[in-house]
């Protein structure tokens, strides 16, 4: 074990996501001594995955390029990638936490010039586009990967193409001798920010995700409309045709005692965000079309201005309907969605080019799965409870959220770990 790297007056912060960087950056740029770490070999989790913002339409980039660089220019902040914590032991203002440093095979050389990735041949499944499309064996994330370093897929070392790429570097960052490595660290408290993961689709049989080529869900969908992500930009079914005539089936596995009980919360605007970007894409032909299968609509307070744009574009039609089920059209291979439109309650069985699936949220890690004690709801979301002394959930650890209320709430879960800090220190009033 390597010895303790910090005091009981640092905060850590477990999750390098938006709710993560926000808590981690809110706590240092208060003078305390923060230690940010994440499981993947970059920061930005679930938002770095994202094409577009809504209800604004920007790009997350932006706001993920200014936190960077507040994260890089900010010395009381120290940041390890592929950290996982294996146990918590301790109290409020006492802390022990054992990490696992997963070997990057790049050291600190790397200009990330991607010689090492021309220089390999072998590939593998992209996570980062929900795996579908491939990646090189030495990578970066993304284009706003941070750190901006490469990292080699640990099934190719041994390899030749792990030579290769070692033989390639320029800068002599490739090391194919990194070893796990093992951190105490201590501290005062800690905030759970590991974010979220998107439902699976394939638990939700009716609607065929795991037996129909063009069924896909809302994520995979996002990845499609980055001009950076596996199509290009375009919005394309399994053949590679495009698809016109695409339907949204809204709460797709959430509000359903069979699946996720709760409701996510960013499932309808995802969705309208969606019906606006093709809009977007097929601007010069009126023959496409947006088929919305929604129970309600929940889009409050201004972002409902945004909805009724969505819905007063002709070329969207909302059906008041919780799909029964998904078929395949036997000639055309077409999905078919089935069910009752309770707005008069007419039977419909629907063709489209592609079926969206708007899978909910839940917890990446569930409260009953932490390597600590903490309160939790039947969700898995984490409660705040006072039993559970110095350790803070933030973002979507704690609750369902978009982005913008997932970094309000990191803020109040940095000033809660503040307080803890300056109790230790005595600086507290």
């Amino acid at each position: 074990m390597t010895d303790a790297i910090a005091t009981n007056e640092t905060i850590v912060v477990v999750g390098g996501g938006i709710s993560g960087i926000s808590a981690a950056i809110e706590a240092a740029e208060c003078g305390k001594q923060v230690i940010l770490l994440e499981k993947n070999p970059s920061l930005g989790g679930r938002v770095s995955q994202l094409y577009k913002y809504f209800p604004k339409m920007c790009h997350p980039t932006c706001g993920l390029e200014i936190n960077y660089r507040r994260t890089k220019g900010n010395k009381n902040l120290r940041v390890y990638t592929m950290a996982e914590v294996n146990k918590i032991d301790g109290e409020a203002g006492n802390y022990t936490l054992d990490v696992t440093i997963s070997p990057r095979y790049v050291n600190e050389n790397c200009t990330a010039c991607g010689a090492c990735a021309d220089a390999v041949e072998t590939e593998y499944d992209d996570s980062f586009n929900y795996g579908m499309k491939r990646r090189k064996g030495a990578y970066l994330t993304s284009t706003m990967a941070y750190p901006q370093r490469y990292v080699l897929d640990p099934a190719m070392v041994g390899s030749d193409d792990a030579e290769k790429a070692k033989a390639a570097c320029p800068a002599n960052a490739i090391d194919l001798d990194m070893q796990e490595e093992q951190l105490t660290i201590n501290a005062g408290a800690v905030i759970w920010a590991t974010g979220w993961k998107p439902f699976d689709a394939n638990k939700i049989q009716p609607y065929g995700y795991d037996r129909y080529d063009n069924v896909v869900t809302n994520v995979e969908f996002e990845r499609m409309l980055d001009p950076f992500g596996p199509t290009g930009g375009k919005v394309l079914r399994k053949d590679g045709t495009e698809a016109r005539n695409v339907a949204f089936i809204q709460c797709a596995g959430s509000r359903d005692r069979n699946y996720l009980r709760h409701c996510s919360r960013i499932c309808c605007m995802a969705t309208l965000k969606h019906a606006k970007l093709l809009r977007e894409q097929f601007a010069d032909d009126e023959n496409w079309k947006a088929s919305i299968y929604y129970i309600d609509i929940r889009a409050i307070d201004r972002i409902d201005d945004f909805h009724q744009e969505v819905k007063a574009d002709p070329n969207v039609t909302f059906i008041k309907s919780k799909v029964a089920s998904v078929t395949r059209e036997r000639e055309s291979g077409n999905p078919v969605l089935n069910g009752v439109n309770t707005e008069g309650y007419h039977r419909y069985a629907n063709e489209h080019d592609l079926v969206v699936l708007a899978v909910g949220m839940e917890p990446s890690v569930k409260a009953d799965q932490l390597p600590a004690s903490v309160v939790g709801d039947s969700n898995g979301f984490i409660q705040a409870d006072e039993s559970n002394g110095g350790i803070f959930a933030a973002g979507v650890a704690g609750e369902a959220l978009d982005v913008n209320r997932a970094v309000q709430n990191a803020t109040g879960s940095a000033l809660r770990a503040i307080q803890v800090i300056n109790r230790v220190s005595g600086t507290e009033g």
